[in-house]
């Protein structure tokens, strides 16, 4: 499926602040792959498809996952937020046919992180973060991070992250953590070198 009928087809079933989120993201994605050295369409088309099962119920959710096949640990089973992106990698594999790994890889890992992402998971992940349209305390630092330091801007998107969600006292999902520490433990090694 050619982007523009994904980008006609998205328009239809997101809502329009969720439309507007994704375009910010399909545009940041885009921006941050020409600046790291990633490829700028396969990074606008993964942000263009990471939200696209974000709308809908769990139940939704984990049947595209189980039509999948995929494997997912069970705290993600019971949470929209953690299971769209999983559900999302086989959404735009089954629906839009996207069949790149790196980039359905991208859309699955784009709210969680994991240890060792690869340059297209690190910037679909930091571009929802920083997109246009997001409005927290800290996101104009960590826009201008992002032009500087990949990774520095994503240790601070992690951290950013991992302190809402110990303030909201509510489940902090291993693979955040971890996709963390390793950023931390690779810098540490880097400037050891």
């Amino acid at each position: 499926m050619h982007i523009h009928q994904i980008r006609s087809e998205l328009k239809e079933c997101l809502s329009a602040k969720r439309y507007r989120h994704t375009e910010g993201v399909a545009a940041s994605s885009r921006e941050l792959a020409a600046r790291y050295g990633a490829s700028p369409e396969k990074a606008e088309l993964a942000g263009w498809v990471h939200d696209c099962a974000k709308e809908m119920t769990l139940d939704e959710m984990k049947a595209l996952v189980r039509e999948g096949g995929l494997a997912v640990d069970a705290p993600v089973l019971k949470s929209r937020a953690l299971l769209h992106g999983p559900a999302g990698s086989v959404y735009a594999r089954l629906h839009f046919g996207i069949d790149d790994a790196e980039i359905l890889s991208a859309v699955f890992y784009h709210t969680t992180g994991k240890p060792d992402m690869s340059l297209l998971e690190k910037i679909v992940f930091l571009a929802d973060y920083i997109e246009p349209s997001r409005d927290f305390p800290g996101v104009e630092e960590l826009r201008a991070l992002a032009e500087q330091d990949l990774d520095r801007a994503l240790i601070a998107a992690y951290d950013s992250t991992i302190r809402h969600l110990a303030e909201q006292h509510v489940y902090i999902y291993d693979l955040t953590i971890a996709g963390r520490n390793y950023l931390i433990l690779s810098q540490r090694h880097a400037q050891a070198e």
